[in-house]
């Protein structure tokens, strides 16, 4: 990996973080489902899905770099999703712990299915890596 492509991943990354822990002060999850983990890691699926339709986005290795793995990868969170079903399993709620897992990897993937279909991604044709 070039050390452009680095720096732009870890710029992204930072603010991707940055952004999901805002998320989680202004809208703290309750004692019940992590609902705001939950919207984050389906809006960070949709819009890293989205990704490839994006023109400008295709055309810039760097830009990739920092919009994909950088600022999504730093937004969503498979470790506080994680760390939520085993919070909840220690609470003894095992069927609420079992839905959040199970819903949280169906959201995501379903948000993935509703980007392919709202912008079908483009063939790999003449993009520059």
């Amino acid at each position: 990996m070039s050390p452009r492509l680095l720096a732009a991943v870890a710029a992204g990354g930072a603010v991707g973080a940055a952004l999901r822990w805002a998320c989680g002060e202004a809208v703290p999850d309750g004692p019940g489902l992590p609902a705001t983990t939950l919207a984050v890691n389906v809006v960070g699926s949709l819009l890293l899905a989205l990704l490839p339709a994006i023109a400008v986005v295709r055309r810039s290795a760097t830009l990739r770099a920092a919009v994909g793995p950088g600022l999504l990868g730093g937004f969503t969170t498979l470790s506080a999703a994680s760390e939520q079903t085993r919070s909840l399993l220690a609470d003894g709620r095992p069927a609420l712990a079992l839905g959040y897992l199970l819903g949280t990897l169906l959201a995501t993937v379903a948000a993935v299915a509703l980007a392919t279909r709202l912008a079908p991604q483009p063939t790999d044709a003449g993009v520059a890596s």
